[in-house]
């Protein structure tokens, strides 16, 4: 495997297992050097906690993008996770263009909503700014609510195969070359991805933990990047990506006190020989 710098752009939030915090040691001990871009900075993530401290970077964005041109600095990977508003999706978008080594790839977690609803703070006009950088985006990792939002299709209860079809066919009408659709189950039971690359549907299914878990998107998109990065296939890269978070779910359901993540570092040991196992 050839030494790779990613840059990923994401919030950090100082406490609470999300964003950066799980980024940049999942993207680290993929063998991956890691760059990171704060949109933002607060003292926990704005799930259960309350009188949080939160630091807008908006400002502060367009001048590092400059200072690495500056300096020289390119990129051969992107990924973006939680982003703050319309002005810094623009300025990530400026950013791969102007930073992106020939051949670069970029992956876009458009991670805005889940369970039928938009996070707190966005908009349409959000909504309408994200599917713009999806166009921008090599592999798409949407959940099932951020694809309904990208594409202008109803929410449901339950989804059929048909609808997960048309899904995947307008994602990928949205310029995505790959797309990533997670938290599909053929029953309540189950979950798993389904994937569309190179013009082919594939689906991986494995056992549901009914627990509602912060930052397990975030676990799944960072695992993801960095086993495709390593070298493995799309389909391997969800695979692992998917077990990699439904063992991290498992370590952590003996506990309730820990609600606000899961306990995925000591589970890392396990993502190293998932990576060497799987092939590419």
């Amino acid at each position: 495997m050839s030494y790779k710098r990613i840059l990923t752009v994401q919030d950090i939030s100082c406490v609470g297992q999300c964003s950066l915090t799980v980024a940049l040691p999942i993207l680290s001990v993929c063998g991956l050097e890691t760059a990171v871009l704060p949109s933002a900075v607060l003292s926990t993530h704005t799930t259960g906690f309350h009188g949080y401290t939160f630091r807008d970077l908006t400002q502060d964005m367009s001048a590092i993008g400059a200072h690495w041109k500056q300096e020289g600095i390119a990129f051969d990977a992107f990924y973006t996770g939680y982003l703050g508003n319309p002005l810094q999706i623009a300025q990530v978008t400026q950013i791969m263009h102007t930073l992106g080594k020939p051949g670069c790839v970029r992956i876009v977690d458009p991670a805005m909503a889940d369970n039928g609803t938009l996070f707190p703070g966005f908009d349409a006009a959000y909504v309408q700014a994200m599917t713009e950088l999806c166009r921008e985006a090599d592999i798409l990792l949407p959940n099932l609510t951020e694809a309904c939002l990208l594409t202008n299709t109803p929410y449901e209860s339950h989804f059929s195969p048909e609808t997960i079809q048309t899904l995947l066919d307008r994602l990928t009408a949205l310029g995505a070359g790959t797309v990533v659709l997670t938290g599909v189950g053929e029953s309540p039971q189950t979950s798993g991805v389904v994937l569309r690359d190179k013009g082919q549907t594939r689906r991986y299914t494995h056992r549901r933990i009914d627990r509602n878990c912060h930052g397990t998107g975030d676990v799944f998109a960072s695992a993801f990047t960095g086993a495709y990065l390593r070298g493995k296939s799309v389909y391997d890269a969800a695979r692992i990506a998917a077990d990699f978070t439904l063992r991290c779910i498992e370590r952590t359901t003996d506990e309730p006190s820990h609600w606000y993540g899961v306990k995925f570092e000591p589970v890392l040991p396990e993502l190293l020989a998932m990576l060497g196992e799987a092939g590419a």
